[in-house]
C-alpha cells in the first residue's frame, strides 16, 4: 500500500494536527523574523542616553580634589561599601538626571592601576582651553600637551594627566556647550565591525567618520543624539594595520539609561550578541541591570531608567 493511500485511512485529528504542524514549521522562520524586527525597532524607539563611565583610581580623595579644583567638576554624590571594600563618587557638570558623570571607584589598599593601550581618553569641552590649562597648571594638574592647534586642524586642544594615569584631552568650542564632558576615546581593532555593533545593537548614531591617512588613523564618533557639540559621545579610534590592544585593569565600563531592561536584554539577543548579565535587579541596590561586552571586550552596562532616578532619591 503506498503512503498516500495509507494517509486516507489516518484519523482526521491525527491528519489535522499533522497539517498544523507542518503550517508552524513554514512559519516559524517569518515569525523569527519580525520578531528580530519588532527588537531591532526597540534599539530605535527606547529612549537611551550615556549616563557615566566607571574607572579605578588610586586615591579616591585627591581625584576628587584634583577634578574639583583643576577640571571644574562638581562632587555629586559618594557611597561607601565597607562591607565590599570599596568607595564611590560620582562627579560631573551638572545634575545626573540629565548630564554625563564619572563614577570612581577605589577599592580599599589598591593604590595604582594599568590603564592599558585600549582606552584612549576623555574629553571635556572648554570655550577657552588655554584658560583651562592655565587653571589646571595653578591648581597643582599635569598638563602633558600644551594647548594649541590640532596638526593640519584649526581646533586647539590640551592634554592632561589625572592622578592614577588616565590622559583628558582639553578641546575649545564656541558658544554654549551644554554637557562638557565630551568624549570617551576607545581603540578599536576593527572600525566597521564597532560601528555595526554601536549602532544596530547599542542603537547609537553614527555622528561622522574621519580618516587622517597621513598618520594612517581613522575616527568615528557615535551619540545618541546624533549631535556631539551636545552631548557625551564614544569616540572610536582605528589605528591602521592594528586590530587588537591590552585592556589593563584600570578603565571598567560605561552605562548607559534604557526604559525597559527585559526589552534592552531581547533586541540585544535577537542581535546575536550574548549577555554577560542577564536582564535583573542588583542585590542590595535593587536597580535593574544587564552587561555586554562590545567586539574588543569593553564592557557595556545597561541601567534601568526609573530604578536609576529613584537611585538618585535615596
Amino acid at each position: 500500500m503506498s503512503v498516500l493511500s495509507q494517509s486516507a485511512f489516518l484519523p482526521r485529528t491525527f491528519q489535522r494536527a499533522t497539517h498544523l504542524a507542518a503550517r508552524a514549521r513554514s512559519l516559524a522562520p517569518a515569525s523569527r523574523r519580525m520578531a528580530a524586527t519588532a527588537s531591532a525597532d526597540w534599539a530605535q524607539e527606547d529612549k537611551r542616553r550615556l549616563l557615566h563611565a566607571v574607572y579605578r583610581v588610586g586615591d579616591l580623595n585627591k581625584t576628587i580634589e584634583v577634578y574639583q579644583k583643576a577640571f571644574g567638576l562638581k562632587l555629586l554624590r559618594s557611597r561607601d561599601v565597607p562591607d565590599e571594600k570599596y568607595s564611590n563618587a560620582f562627579l560631573g557638570y551638572g545634575p545626573e538626571e540629565d548630564h554625563f558623570a564619572f563614577e570612581l571607584t577605589y577599592n580599599y589598599g589598591k593604590d595604582s592601576y594599568d590603564i592599558g593601550e585600549g582606552f584612549g581618553h576623555f574629553a571635556i569641552a572648554t570655550n577657552d582651553v588655554y584658560k583651562l590649562s592655565k587653571d589646571i597648571k595653578k591648581a597643582g594638574g599635569n598638563i602633558t600637551r600644551e594647548p594649541g592647534p590640532v596638526k593640519g586642524g584649526t581646533t586647539h586642544i590640551a592634554f592632561a594627566k589625572d592622578p592614577t594615569g588616565y590622559q583628558f584631552e582639553l578641546i575649545q568650542r564656541e558658544g554654549k556647550i551644554p554637557e562638557p564632558l565630551a568624549q570617551i576615546m576607545l581603540r578599536v581593532g576593527d572600525l566597521d565591525r564597532s560601528i555595526d555593533f554601536y549602532t544596530r545593537v547599542l542603537g547609537l548614531k553614527l555622528i561622522r567618520k574621519r580618516d587622517n591617512p597621513e598618520y594612517k588613523y581613522t575616527l568615528a564618533f557615535l551619540g545618541y543624539k546624533g549631535d556631539e557639540s551636545a552631548e557625551t559621545v564614544f569616540e572610536l579610534t582605528y589605528n591602521w594595520g592594528r586590530d587588537s590592544y591590552t585592556k589593563g585593569d584600570a578603565y571598567a565600563q560605561v552605562a548607559i539609561s534604557t526604559e525597559d531592561v527585559y526589552k534592552t536584554g531581547d533586541q540585544i539577543k535577537a542581535a546575536g550578541v550574548s549577555l554577560l548579565k542577564e536582564p535583573g535587579p542588583l542585590p542590595g541596590l535593587g536597580t535593574k541591570i544587564l552587561s555586554l561586552t562590545d567586539p574588543d571586550g569593553y564592557k557595556i552596562v545597561f541601567v534601568d531608567t526609573a530604578d536609576f532616578l529613584k537611585e538618585l532619591e535615596k
